[in-house]
């Protein structure tokens, strides 16, 4: 084994359908739960020292993975680093609590602006990295600042203003930074209001994301001025399968895992959507879904 007894929780040959929403993915040569932040830099340290490729997961929501695995290693940071606290009408979250806990630690305390993260599956960390959002609402209203591990492995605090958010996107994912800690800066609000307008958000979700099926979620951004579900619907796309895969009837922005689904059939449906897409509206529409190993 090439790192002994070194660290805790490392598997081998790990399959990666077991850790991503969509529950497809090979194996990951290397996958690994660090402890504590300590340890995850230790681990990081190691692999660099063995010019080993390494990836950071959350909670396997909005990735892709191919059928032929990673060759390197997957560092999933999750339940073994989420505390959460309150302080004042701060809320201070390590990078794998889920999102959604969030929100609902927001509505017990009567803080208002977290209310659409209610229904997001994805981690504290990657809700930040990509700054997820939904119903018009984005991380980026609502969060105050972030320690990261910057690529020399360094602890820094970012304030809002220096993560550099837009559409899906923020410094933290362009410089391949880690978050270890994010401060949501909330406002007191009425609690009957909130708890009424998450209420009304999951029933949104409910009734138009195919939530009932594995899923990676929104498979596309959304090209300006268009909406990706609306012109796949209209190019007449709806319920298109390729092998296990398929195009949602409730949003044809999701492409679903009917239960024996490939990554391999999933790509080509995608590829399949954009090339369709661009030929009759000249409209390139760019994966919002991270796409890890070869396809």
């Amino acid at each position: 084994m090439l790192f002994n007894n070194e660290f805790t929780n490392i598997k081998y040959d790990e399959p990666m359908k077991n850790h991503t929403s969509i529950k497809v993915g090979g194996k990951a040569d290397i996958y690994m739960e660090p402890e504590n932040i300590d340890e995850l830099v230790k681990f990081i340290g190691r692999l660099k020292e063995k010019d080993i490729l390494y990836y950071l997961f959350g909670n396997g929501t909005n990735v892709l993975i191919s059928d032929e695995g990673i060759r390197g290693a997957v560092i999933k940071i999750g339940d073994k680093i989420a505390d959460v606290r309150v302080e004042g009408n701060t809320i201070i979250a390590e990078s794998g609590a889920l999102f959604s806990s969030i929100s609902k630690l927001a509505a017990e305390h009567s803080f208002a602006g977290l209310e659409f993260a209610n229904g997001i599956p994805g981690s504290v960390g990657g809700a930040i990295s990509m700054n997820a959002g939904a119903y018009g609402m984005e991380v980026k209203d609502v969060v105050e600042k972030a320690e990261i591990l910057d690529n020399k492995l360094n602890l820094r605090t970012l304030s809002n203003k220096q993560m550099k958010f837009g559409y899906r996107k923020s410094i933290i994912s362009k410089e391949s930074y880690i978050v270890t800690k994010v401060f949501f800066n909330l406002k007191a609000g009425n609690i009957n209001e909130i708890r009424k307008l998450m209420t009304e958000l999951n029933q949104k979700r409910q009734a138009k994301q195919p939530i009932e099926f594995p899923s990676a979620g929104s498979v596309f951004k959304r090209p300006e001025g268009y909406y990706a579900g609306k012109l796949i619907e209209d190019a007449g796309l709806k319920g298109m399968a390729i092998g296990g895969a398929e195009i949602s009837d409730k949003h044809c922005g999701f492409i679903i895992n009917k239960g024996n689904a490939t990554s391999k059939d999933i790509y080509n449906l995608i590829v399949h959507i954009q090339k369709t897409i661009y030929e009759r509206y000249g409209v390139k529409l760019e994966t919002e879904v991270k796409l890890i190993g070869k396809f």
